[in-house]
């Protein structure tokens, strides 16, 4: 797929993500696809990225090795992110611009050491740029939400990722109050893998607990949008034999139950440690929940209930820091505060 918008702004916004990378540029994201790649084991080139690689995951033999390159949000395996990023890009963007880009900013996550960020770092620095920078994520999941963060007033945003979860109060275009938990999408995904494993003797893949989390996940057991209960496919550990078990939102409300209530606690960790006055205006503005996990069913009705405070989803929360990367990109001097190299 390539942008012909693009050849204008010459500027690349990166969200490599534990379980989805996109890249966008000034105006729109380009692309959106799963963070896996696939390698041949005999000599290391890459079989399949993105959405194809994530087809063959636990579907390999000897002759391929699958790999996601990234754990609780941060790389993992150098090279194997380092590539996963470089065919990305070159799916999205025209071949003539490697010779270099005018500005690339790249998502991280706020909890993240030098060492990390420096792997990061390193991965992007494949491309040739006139400025690189990084931005810390939950702060780009505040701007792609449209929340003012240069004003005083406090904002608390909870980010829901894949590997894990950020909650951040932010004013003053920076981060007054922090927690970092690895209780998010992968976790859940655990959880249900671990559930039916305990209870039916089962074994199911990842990406069938996945479905059933997006399928008939949810937090609460009544929500607004019951979904239908759904079979699930998987193998007898005892015997070794195909079988199949229905499972409905109620029984994944419990699985997520102790997950959540880490989330709640959390929370309210945040708003122990943030400066009275910031309490004062979250009590106003109320919670912003984005990323992957804010779509989960009932998260809104949960939360509002245990924290006391108004529960703002996202309507379009996966692309919530792409959306903010994108805005620093169009108003670089607004918002240059932010970005750090």
């Amino acid at each position: 797929m390539i942008n012909f918008g693009f050849r204008r702004s010459k500027s690349l916004a990166v969200d490599l993500g534990n379980t989805t990378t996109m890249v966008g540029d000034e105006e729109n994201v380009l692309l959106c696809q799963p963070s896996c790649i696939v390698f041949n084991a005999s000599n290391n080139s890459v079989k399949a990225v993105g959405s194809k690689a994530y087809e063959m995951f636990e579907k390999t033999h000897d002759d391929l090795k699958p790999v996601k390159p990234l754990r609780g949000g941060v790389i993992a395996d150098y090279y194997s992110a380092s590539r996963l990023i470089h065919e990305l890009v070159h799916r999205c963007c025209s071949v003539s611009w490697f010779g270099g880009f005018d500005t690339i900013v790249t998502g991280v996550p706020y909890h993240t050491t030098e060492v990390e960020r420096r792997a990061l770092r390193d991965a992007m620095d494949q491309f040739t740029a006139r400025r690189h920078y990084l931005i810390y994520e939950p702060v780009a999941a505040a701007l792609g939400l449209g929340l003012d963060i240069q004003s005083p007033e406090g904002k608390l945003v909870l980010d829901i990722g894949g590997g894990i979860t950020e909650i951040v109060v932010i004013s003053l275009s920076g981060v007054a109050a922090f927690q970092s938990l690895k209780v998010a999408g992968d976790a859940f995904d655990t959880a249900i893998q671990d559930h039916f494993r305990r209870h039916y003797n089962m074994a199911i893949g990842m990406k069938t607990a996945e479905q059933v989390k997006i399928q008939v996940g949810s937090v609460v057991p009544d929500p607004d949008d019951e979904p239908a209960p759904m079979l699930v496919r998987g193998k007898d550990l005892i015997t070794g034999i195909p079988m199949i078990r229905k499972i409905d939102h109620r029984e994944v409300c419990e699985i997520l139950e102790k997950s959540i209530t880490s989330l709640e606690h959390s929370i309210v960790q945040t708003l122990e440690t943030c400066p009275p006055e910031l309490a004062a205006d979250i009590y106003e503005t109320g919670l912003y929940v984005t990323g992957g996990g804010a779509m989960l069913r009932g998260l809104k009705k949960r939360l509002e209930s245990r924290i006391k405070l108004k529960v703002h989803i996202d309507k379009d929360a996966m692309y919530a820091v792409t959306r903010g990367i994108s805005k620093v990109l169009k108003e670089h001097r607004k918002y240059g505060s932010v970005l750090f190299e």
